[in-house]
């Protein structure tokens, strides 16, 4: 992995650019919108390894390519930038790297944003229709979590072309300090559908309200599996396994009950704990170094899990972003600031 020295001066800045500020609130909340401008650094580019493989074309379609799926909003964009960043850096074959966006909002400006930022990246950008979801969501403990883009992880495979067979999805909020292609290429064995860090010593009972648990037909849903907690914002998806099993329908399933019957009270992760829980490839739990932004309520810091990392990921209220612009960081928000491609009128360049 090399960068190009000439892209690496931090003169290069594309055009201001305002964008719209949508902040995901309660679905029965008026929201107001904000314009906020972001000025991002053209970020270095960076090469292959020699012994890297040649991309097949299209390269949307290349079996070459480790596939990257992360959704694009003006409100995480930022977030989103760092995240794209890292995955770049340390990875052995970077011009390798395909990325598939899904965004609700502004495609033009978003791609124009891309673009400015990173020259020579691949990626493509997909429109997702919040209509697809919006009636099939519940309100959740913490109103971010209600944003219909939350939920597009569900939709990746009608979403991304069929020759896509295999995605690694990633949130927006995280940074990798190791080889994407080694989470990439976990083996799935002969018939699961997914990988991700499990916690098997989470109480799982906890993600669930008293109504499930206390539903005779309900709380045996776990019963044949060995269920275990798994953050879904860090996970590894055959497309194809997921089309023929049409495992979207199932995950909708579970959200049409819960607006009938209140089950559970997290957002977008119950319904794939329901569907997944006990069925999945556990990867290492150093390629998800989750829950640095506290929990869902306040954000407090928090430490790293024992072991090795190679991803950070500040799932819950707070944001490495945020915290920073507000002079209250949290120790570990210092390893996301090498990241953070942002511009501000208060940064001096040499």
């Amino acid at each position: 992995m090399k960068s190009n020295p000439e892209s690496e001066s931090p003169h290069l800045l594309f055009p201001i650019l305002s964008l719209l500020f949508l902040p995901c609130l309660s679905m029965s909340s008026p929201f107001s919108t904000n314009v906020l401008t972001h000025q991002f650094k053209e970020a270095p580019q960076f090469y292959n390894s020699p012994n890297c493989p040649s991309m097949s074309d299209p390269r949307i379609c290349s079996e070459e390519a480790v596939h990257v799926a992360m959704t694009l909003d003006t409100t995480y964009i930022r977030g989103s930038m760092a995240a794209v960043l890292s995955v770049l850096q340390h990875s052995s074959c970077p011009e390798n790297t395909f990325f598939h966006f899904v965004s609700s909002s502004d495609a033009s400006l978003l791609r124009k944003t891309l673009s400015a930022t990173f020259p020579y990246l691949n990626f493509q950008l997909y429109h997702f229709d919040d209509a697809v979801v919006s009636g099939l969501i519940s309100t959740s403990i913490r109103s971010a979590l209600d944003c219909p883009l939350n939920y597009a992880r569900t939709y990746l495979p009608k979403l991304l072309p069929p020759c896509v067979k295999r995605v690694v999805y990633l949130d927006s909020d995280l940074v990798l300090v190791d080889d994407i292609a080694k989470l990439a290429t976990t083996p799935l064995g002969e018939n699961h559908v997914l990988a991700a860090p499990e916690y098997c010593n989470a109480n799982l009972t906890s993600y669930f309200t008293p109504s499930f648990w206390s539903n005779p037909s309900l709380s045996l849903t776990f019963a044949d599996r060995r269920a275990c907690y798994f953050n879904t914002g860090v996970m590894v998806i055959d497309l194809e396994r997921w089309r023929a099993g049409d495992y979207t329908a199932k995950i909708e399933e579970w959200m049409e009950l819960q607006k009938r019957v209140r089950i559970y009270e997290l957002g977008s992760l119950p319904p794939f704990l329901l569907v997944f829980a006990g069925n999945i490839v556990p990867v290492d739990h150093r390629w998800n170094q989750h829950g640095l932004g506290g929990d869902n309520f306040r954000g407090l810091c928090r430490d790293l899990h024992p072991g090795p990392v190679s991803l950070l990921h500040w799932s819950g209220k707070g944001k490495p972003w945020v915290r920073l612009d507000a002079n209250r960081p949290c120790p570990l928000d210092a390893l996301w600031a090498p990241y953070d491609l942002l511009h501000t009128p208060f940064s001096f360049d040499s």
